[in-house]
């Protein structure tokens, strides 16, 4: 259910970037200095920008649907919805108290949505996380080692007595 609004949006932004365009350039016009000095070949254009993200919340909304690549694809729509959100709800920029509530809430309610891709992206789905299984393994490498070396010395104990 949390990948079908990035799915219907994604769609909405491939078939129809050019909508999307003016709101856009709040934030491709402050990233595209920092996309050319990180390579030059990177795409500058806010139409090309917004289909790029749409194309990636219809992937990520897919996968996150169909079970597949659920934390890379949550962390892939979680960093998708940080630029649509400040792209499309800037309510700090509204005059108009009525437009500015309700802009206000659309951002929350991605705010709500991206902490949900958040517990998505760090689910491990019932398993430990691989740092609890590294700890772990370690700790039981170290008891088997001291459990080693006390059978060890028993053994050279005993060696010695015979």
């Amino acid at each position: 259910m949390l990948s079908a609004i990035f799915i219907a949006s994604g769609v909405r932004g491939l078939t129809n970037p050019e909508a999307l365009v003016p709101g856009a350039k709040r934030v491709t016009d402050r990233i595209t200095p920092l996309l050319e000095k990180t390579d030059p070949r990177l795409p500058t254009d806010p139409r090309t920008l917004i289909r790029l993200n749409a194309a990636a919340q219809v992937a990520g909304g897919a996968l996150l649907a169909t079970g597949h690549f659920t934390r890379p694809a949550a962390a892939l729509l979680a960093g998708s919805l940080v630029p649509t959100t400040l792209a499309a709800h800037p309510f700090w920029a509204e005059h108009d108290p009525a437009a500015r509530r309700a802009q206000q809430v659309h951002f929350l309610k991605n705010l709500g949505l991206l902490g949900g891709l958040l517990l998505a992206a760090a689910d491990t789905q019932g398993k430990p996380s691989l740092r609890w299984r590294a700890e772990h393994m370690i700790d039981e490498t170290n008891r088997s080692m001291r459990r080693a070396v006390r059978t060890a010395r028993r053994e050279a104990k005993l060696a010695r007595r015979r």
